[in-house]
């Protein structure tokens, strides 16, 4: 079976409008205060939980195609660790990006 992604794109500044029903929903729950709203289901996170916890496990970021210039002993590099050295190439920058960002 097939796959077929559907994207759909929303301009913020022209929003649908809401049914009469949404209307009701929102104007009911901007009623609320915050002391009514029931957590007793929740169960509370434990440092356990966090433990092996995973960053971006389930992101998928969407790929652009480019051009860039790389010295050719880094290449030859790259393509001699065998199949994905594009792949390699851009774990390699990720890293290097997420270790600047902190």
């Amino acid at each position: 079976m097939s796959r077929k992604t559907v994207k759909h794109e929303i301009d913020l500044a022209d929003l649908p409008p809401l049914s009469e029903k949404q209307k009701a929903e929102l104007s009911a729950l901007s009623g609320r205060a915050g002391s009514d709203v029931d957590y007793s289901e929740l169960s509370t996170l434990t440092a356990a939980f966090w433990k092996d916890a995973e960053r971006g496990k389930f992101y998928k970021p969407t790929k652009t195609s480019t051009t860039v210039r790389i010295d050719s002993d880094v290449l030859a590099w790259l393509r001699s660790q065998g199949k994905g050295y594009q792949s390699r190439i851009n774990a390699i920058l990720r890293r290097e990006m997420l270790a600047s960002l902190k």
